[in-house]
């Protein structure tokens, strides 16, 4: 059977794509508007309904809620966040640990949501297990363990092959680390069963609304304009469509593919009996899950930036991309080598100059946004949205400071993306130096961190 090539992702051919509702009918009014239908979106939408009933609240999507990243992405919902070793260094280790506690504390938040709400996305808290192959790998593996544990994770494992074998046995692995802090889980379930639950609390969706253009206290889009002291943006990979906003986060894409589902005894010889997310310690890195149905779905970077920063419309994604992911699936589990490859797919999220997720709410202006997850999004955008909650709360004089807006992400200032054909020219040039170190560590065997990929990471701002 062939493979199916974009189409948004695997999860709507899966779970069915939704029927657009109706976009924004002219001029209206709101107390607060938000742009953008995915994660962050919504659930700024859920939580500000929540907190103050009588708000009237509009959300605006260009497509239909979860067309982004939200529908796409590998269903990580995880605690890792971007930017975290940048807010000690500017912040003090204290801060930091209090934001790595949040993100803890973010995984069993988004579980018990859905739980109260009745969506069922597909929810299996397996952990996280991060993986390494080579040498230099292993010395990065420790490292990232010992950081973590530094930070607070005083349950996360450090695991020997003999161990990480008994969980998943992935043909090479000679170590592992693993957090409880993480679950698996259905993008688009989750992203449509929130969307619903918003919508039942009386927050105004128009779908097929392309915002153009935000101002202080307007939200322009073709057939009409929205109104309201608070406009919040919320739109990750696809900010830069906006007028003014093209050079603030980079687009990068990120691919997956996902196999036939596979037979009892192969699942028997993989393991994979937790049903952890599953990641390596390669520079360019690699993420998969088990799904429900039994399937392997697995993601890393192909192309990583279209030139001026453009965005796929239906997540088409180039043969050479689908072999090389394919080519890590076989290297992991060998047993796959004749398995079929039901779907592959592409997306885009959002990343900052300095790799750092932020939020953040001007109160001169009234504009707010949350974003720039570099690929950590789905738990990240539920902690986004609470902490805008409290700042918008905060703005009107509804509440004080809380514990939320006191962590070191808000209100972060991060400096534009140089402009074409730099930008281009500097992403890919980095993606290929990240591809030619993982070679080099897994060819020479060398214990340490190739020389390629730490003037890379210095060059891209990253560490």
């Amino acid at each position: 059977m062939s493979t199916v090539n974009g189409g948004i992702s695997f999860w709507y051919a899966q779970d069915g794509t939704p029927t657009p509702r109706e976009p924004l009918p002219g001029d209206t009014t709101a107390d607060v508007c938000i742009v953008g239908g995915g994660y962050t979106g919504l659930w700024t939408a859920y939580y500000l309904k929540k907190a103050v009933p009588f708000l009237n609240i509009t959300v605006l999507e260009a497509k239909f809620c979860g067309y982004g990243a939200s529908g796409r992405n590998g269903g990580w919902l995880y605690n890792g966040i971007a930017g975290r070793d940048r807010y000690a260094r500017l912040h003090g280790h204290d801060a930091a640990v209090r934001l790595q506690q949040a993100m803890n504390d973010t995984v069993d938040e988004v579980i018990r949501v859905t739980g109260d709400e009745g969506i069922d996305a597909d929810i299996h808290k397996g952990g996280v297990l991060e993986i390494a192959h080579t040498p230099a790998q292993l010395a990065r593996l420790k490292a990232f363990h010992a950081v973590d544990i530094a930070f607070g994770e005083k349950d996360r494992l450090l695991l020997g092959a003999r161990e990480t074998a008994e969980r998943i046995r992935v043909t090479g692995a000679v170590a592992s680390t693993w957090t409880p802090h993480g679950a698996r889980l259905h993008p688009a379930k989750l992203v449509k069963g929130l969307a619903t639950a918003v919508e039942a609390l009386g927050v105004t969706i128009h779908e097929s609304t392309p915002v153009t253009e935000i101002k202080p206290k307007h939200a322009i889009t073709p057939y009409g304009t929205v109104r309201a002291p608070s406009v919040l943006r919320c739109t990750e990979g696809f900010t830069a469509s906006l007028k003014g906003s093209h050079r603030i986060w980079l687009p990068m894409n990120s691919s997956m593919i996902v196999t036939d589902p596979l037979p009892e005894d192969v699942w028997s010889e993989i393991g994979w009996a937790g049903r952890e997310t599953l990641g390596d310690m390669a520079h360019s890195y690699m993420y998969a899950q088990r799904t429900a149905d039994d399937r392997i779905a697995i993601g890393g970077r192909g192309v990583p930036y279209r030139y001026g920063s453009r965005t796929d419309n239906d997540g088409r994604t180039q043969p050479a991309t689908i072999d090389a992911l394919r080519e890590i699936l076989v290297r992991f589990f060998p047993r796959l080598a004749g398995t079929g490859i039901a779907h592959a797919w592409s997306g885009v999220l959002g990343v900052p100059r300095d790799w750092c997720a932020t939020v953040t709410l001007d109160r001169s202006t009234g504009l707010g946004w949350a974003g720039g997850y570099v690929g950590s999004g789905v738990a990240t955008a539920n902690l986004a949205a609470r902490t805008l909650r409290d700042l918008i709360q905060q703005d009107s004089g509804q509440s004080g400071p809380t514990d939320l807006t006191a962590l070191p992400w808000v209100n972060h200032k991060v400096r534009n993306w140089e402009p074409e054909p730099l930008r281009w020219l500097g992403v890919h040039t980095l993606y290929a130096a990240y591809r030619r170190a993982d070679h080099q560590e897994a060819t020479t065997h060398t214990p340490t961190t190739a020389r390629l990929a730490r003037l890379a990471d210095k060059i891209s701002g990253r560490h």
